[in-house]
């Protein structure tokens, strides 16, 4: 199998599933506990908030785990707007977010918030003006992605923080950081969101991990689930343990070769672009410079016929987010793509184990189905 879907998910390294395994088997103890078993998983979640804290750059008494990326989007707005309850019910987005982020903007103009998207240019970039042109003294909470999960645009995060203490010092700033964590070099202290939120599937550890970082300007956070008293008191539930002792390891196999990782896939997507750009009609889709995402259409061949012909030669690539299961993206439609061309969106993505051998298995597919299929739109 050819794997080319990064963004959707990651495979685990041996030395991640190992490390799980022994924390399930043998520092399976209750951190909140109090005996000698549980003290020594407390210390090892907290050895493993020390290590994603380092790569986050923040202090780990600021990063809160959660269950995944979506319930960190959730409780980044759950905080907020909490906190700006009296600032006001405006809120300023993208149109471009995750599901995570979107779906509870919908939610909240049912209760009443408003909400302004912005809309990307052609090539998929908001510059931090047109965020902070929307921003009003009754806005609570700006939310804008760190990097695209459809066409790896990064965003301008650290200008828009910047730009808000004129603006409006009291808005909050969350960012959806999920893709571009140890993918593209940021820090907390240089980024300034107070709402950072991560997720350990993307970069080689498990599902049902994620974390939530929470700036200093943020006041006692709304606790997401009251109980036990865990994570601070801010998210109640025995620690997975095992889990997050994955997240942990992946995090420091990546920063391990941070540098390189990042050469060696912003040069693997430099060649997958030479090579499909052979194929006649292929399109570009809003290049972004994150180096692990790169969505082409080939207008008039139906995405997803196109995602099931190459996993039928064992290749693996998305038709946008995989989060939108088979339903239209939300990201093309903002991007105002002729229909047959974003009907035509295809991504792929990488990681540090793709090899150029796999881009040439893909790209030669990708030829063969347009050379071969007549286009149906």
């Amino acid at each position: 199998m050819i794997y080319l879907d990064h963004a959707a998910t990651t495979p685990v390294p041996r030395a991640v599933a190992e490390e799980m395994f022994r924390v399930l088997t043998e520092d399976y103890g209750n951190p909140s506990s109090q005996y000698a078993y549980g003290r020594r998983a407390k210390g090892l979640v907290e050895d493993c908030r020390e290590t994603v804290a380092q790569a986050l750059g923040c202090e780990a008494a600021r990063l809160f785990f959660t269950s995944c990326g979506t319930e960190s989007d959730n409780w980044a707005f759950t905080a907020a707007l909490w906190q700006n309850r009296r600032v006001g019910r405006h809120i300023v987005t993208t149109a471009v977010e995750h599901s995570a982020v979107l779906e509870r903007c919908r939610w909240l103009e049912q209760d009443g918030y408003e909400i302004t998207r912005i809309l990307p240019d052609r090539d998929g970039n908001i510059p931090a003006e047109k965020v902070l042109e929307a921003v009003r003294p009754d806005t609570a909470l700006v939310s804008v992605m760190l990097v695209n999960n459809e066409t790896g645009n990064i965003y301008p995060i650290s200008e828009i923080a910047a730009g808000l203490g004129a603006k409006n010092e009291k808005t909050l700033l969350h960012t959806d950081a999920v893709q571009g964590f140890l993918k593209v070099p940021f820090s907390a202290k240089t980024l300034g969101a107070d709402f950072i939120a991560l997720s350990a599937h993307k970069i080689g550890g498990p599902k049902g991990i994620g974390a939530l970082y929470i700036g200093g300007r943020v006041r006692g956070p709304r606790a997401l689930l009251p109980g036990g008293g865990q994570e601070s008191g801010f998210r109640a539930g025995t620690e997975a343990t095992a889990q997050i002792a994955g997240f942990a390891k992946a995090t420091a196999l990546r920063m391990e070769n941070f540098a390189e990782n990042l050469r060696h896939m912003a040069e693997i997507k430099a060649y997958a672009v030479e090579r499909l750009g052979e194929i006649s009609d292929l399109r570009f889709v809003a290049r972004g410079t994150a180096p692990h995402v790169l969505s082409v259409s080939m207008p008039g061949y139906p995405s997803q016929n196109v995602v099931n012909e190459l996993s039928e030669a064992g290749i693996c690539i998305s038709a946008g987010s995989a989060c939108h299961q088979g339903k239209p993206s939300q990201v093309t439609a903002a991007l105002g793509l002729e229909k047959r061309v974003a009907a035509g969106v295809v991504r792929l993505s990488f990681g540090p184990e793709t090899t150029k051998k796999e881009i040439d298995a893909a790209a030669d597919a990708l030829r063969l189905h347009h050379d071969t299929r007549f286009p149906m739109l």
